[in-house]
């Protein structure tokens, strides 16, 4: 398995919509293993393909507190939802960055497994938001998008400015 490098806001290739997996091969199975090491590594309890410069639907989650409830989502759809919560979330594409964002409470959705068969499952809480935020990525939208003007030139120039100091 190997580490993949997660693209940073407000890198272009995040806006990218995924395509659907047409067929789940060794190489796309790889590749869910390689996004899971490199979330548990980063830390982080979500990664979708896009944010590694795969333009693939498909996600990986854990918001286990044992890291150990591995979930992978293959051209994952929500098919239902209901309610709204807000709650505050971050993103392994835009680090060190965590404000609140209005999303559906609770979720069903729909996608295949690693062996192509489908699934359903209903999420609610904090699952159902890093469902929702993961699969954003996949149709090319930053959870910061969610946010006034201000606040994503805020964000923005806070990063620029942190890359530079790194350089």
């Amino acid at each position: 398995m190997a580490l993949l490098k997660i693209l940073q806001y407000p890198d272009e290739r995040l806006h990218k919509v995924a395509a659907k997996v047409e067929h789940i091969n060794p190489a796309i199975r790889k590749l869910a293993r390689d996004m899971a090491e490199t979330m548990y590594a980063a830390p982080g309890v979500g990664l979708a393909a896009t944010q590694v410069d795969v333009h693939m639907q498909i996600i990986v989650v854990d918001v286990s507190d044992t890291h150990d409830q591995l979930m992978l989502f293959i051209n994952p759809e929500i098919i239902a939802s209901s309610g709204e919560e807000e709650c505050e979330e971050g993103c392994l594409s835009v680090p060190g960055i965590y404000e609140n964002v209005r999303r559906a409470e609770k979720v069903t959705v729909r996608a295949l497994n690693e062996n192509g068969e489908s699934f359903t499952l209903e999420a609610d809480g904090f699952l159902a938001v890093c469902i929702q935020h993961e699969m954003d990525h996949l149709r090319g939208k930053v959870f910061v998008e969610y946010l006034s003007q201000l606040k994503q030139t805020r964000i923005r120039a806070k990063l620029k400015k942190r890359l530079r100091e790194t350089l």
